[in-house]
């Protein structure tokens, strides 16, 4: 992070794009309708398992997610929250879920990291923890369901600073917990917040006093609970890092809040923090340059496809992170890939299910953009410059599944299906040369059901997903002669991915090894960057 950076332009200064991760059940989808709920984007926060149609929660809306109650799709809502306008991305935070939501880290500048109070840091956590800390992204931590039976306040943030190597600073202390938990100590702002636990809805009261000597701390607080406060607050400020704000930016330090995203208890501070703390728009990395937010020329890469978001109509919408400019809707910006302009004439902003078009943009927003398959993943549009954004994943699958469509006169459809669904990057699709039908890859196992489900759901193929002897699968590289040669020499193990590149197909660690052994030229590599 360089200091030298010039002031931003009022508009993309205000701007906060960030995503939230978690492993699953820690709250992630509550604390989203939280913020919705606070930033005006909805009157009434539905509780994900509410009864009836009318109260489903806003930010999942594949049938699939409804009726499983969890995250399957990542969408972007926009909302304003006093001066500054946030930009949400949501992330799936199933362990079976797709690249969707590494590749989401890529268009977002700060992350929040929801993990549950009484289970502390889980595995999904952990995985995504260490994408952000690729990315060196900046990221807020809040610790929810305090109002449950939660464990002691320094065994989570040691526990935090031991699996994820990274400094915590605490910026509110809980007061009791479970059912004692009556709020939290703002400790940026030496303020008592306390918890209303009749409505949910309401925010919570701040009371301002003169630090924890105050003595209108006891008409609030009882003695046992406020002596173990004034100990604990006392211990953390000697043993733990005070808030750095250019460490946070490094993402070397991460300043926890506390609270309960469902009795809306420590969001609202939680919201503070990334107004006050969190980063601008930044420097996206791209060849041959770097693209700075203040540029006037707009620029942006596409993180994300998503197929038939309205079933009515086989759209596609492409997820677009503005990296500079200012947009304006009708502008012609180039395709860089095929280099052919492209007229964004109905861009949308996402207002967690309900889209509006949008009239402008700045860089930082995430647009929409409706199309007919032109836009990948890792494309670029810019104002005529060649430019590739670098550093979008691609992963090899860790499962192979071969996919047949039920009826053999419709295998043509099924060829577009799973087509489709490469290109929205839910899942490998590689055609073998030898035999028919496809081999599916995905990186986790309930991606399998997903894509079931949605291609007999939108394409009315029902389809039949049968074990493969293939277990993983390599993209080869070198150059071309020696390629060829060797694609000669192992048909049965050849396949092409959905962009044409020669893929290796493969049954165990040995046939890596002979590959290795017996192919100098040929690198196997497990991942592929998104780039034209």
């Amino acid at each position: 992070m360089l200091d030298n950076r010039p002031t931003l332009p009022p508009e993309i200064a205000r701007r906060r794009t960030f995503a939230i991760i978690s492993h699953p059940d820690a709250g992630k989808t509550t604390l989203t309708e939280k913020f919705l709920l606070y930033g005006g984007a909805i009157q009434m926060a539905g509780q994900v398992r509410a009864k009836g149609e009318a109260r489903r929660t806003r930010s999942d809306f594949m049938q699939m997610e409804k009726d499983r109650g969890i995250s399957v799709s990542a969408s972007a809502m926009s909302f304003d929250f006093g001066e500054y306008r946030f930009n949400l991305v949501d992330t799936p935070g199933h362990s079976d879920f797709s690249e969707d939501t590494y590749r989401t880290l890529t268009a977002v500048d700060a992350a929040i990291m929801v993990i549950d109070g009484a289970k502390g840091v889980e595995s999904q956590t952990q995985k995504l923890f260490e994408v952000c800390r690729l990315r060196d992204l900046p990221i807020l931590t809040f610790c929810n369901k305090m109002d449950r039976e939660s464990r002691d306040t320094f065994d989570i943030i040691d526990e935090i600073q031991e699996n994820l190597a990274i400094d915590v600073t605490p910026a509110s202390w809980p007061i009791g917990t479970g059912r004692e938990f009556l709020g939290c100590y703002d400790l940026i702002r030496d303020r008592l917040e306390l918890m209303d636990r009749a409505d949910r809805n309401v925010v919570a009261e701040s009371i301002s006093i003169e630090g924890l000597d105050d003595p209108k701390l006891a008409d609030h607080i009882p003695e046992v609970l406020l002596e173990k406060l004034r100990e604990e607050v006392e211990m953390a400020r000697e043993l733990l890092p005070p808030l750095d704000h250019q460490a946070f930016l490094d993402g070397t330090l991460t300043p926890i809040w506390f609270g309960s995203a469902i009795n809306s208890f420590g969001v609202k501070e939680l919201m503070d923090g990334i107004a006050g703390y969190g980063p601008q728009p930044q420097v996206q990395s791209a060849e041959p340059r770097q693209v700075a937010p203040e540029e006037t020329k707009v620029a942006g890469f596409v993180f994300k496809v998503q197929a038939n978001m309205d079933p009515k109509h086989r759209d596609r919408v492409a997820f677009l992170r503005v990296a500079s400019g200012h947009f304006k809707r009708g502008m012609k910006l180039t395709h860089v890939r095929s280099k052919k302009p492209m007229a964004i004439s109905n861009p949308v902003l996402f207002l967690a299910s309900d889209r509006e078009l949008a009239e402008e943009a700045w860089a930082g927003d995430i647009i929409g953009i409706p199309n007919h398959g032109q836009l990948r993943i890792g494309d670029a549009l810019t104002e005529g410059e060649g430019l590739r954004f670098t550093g979008i994943p691609s992963f090899a699958p860790e499962l192979l599944q071969t996919c047949r469509a039920g009826d053999p006169m419709k295998a043509k459809h099924l060829d577009k299906a799973l087509m489709q669904f490469a290109e929205e990057g839910a899942a490998k699709i590689f055609k073998p040369t030898f035999g028919s039908g496809f081999i599916v890859g995905v990186v986790g196992a309930l991606q399998f059901e997903v894509l079931a489900s949605r291609i007999e759901l939108e394409y009315g193929l029902p389809v039949r997903f049968e074990a493969s002897q293939f277990t993983s699968a390599r993209w080869v590289h070198g150059p071309k002669d020696k390629v060829d040669a060797f694609a000669n020499a192992n048909k049965q193990h050849i396949a092409t991915d959905n962009d044409g590149d020669p893929v290796y197909l493969t049954r165990l660690q040995w046939d890596i090894d002979r590959v290795e052994r017996d192919y100098p030229d040929i690198t196997l590599s497990a991942t592929k960057e998104l780039m034209v």
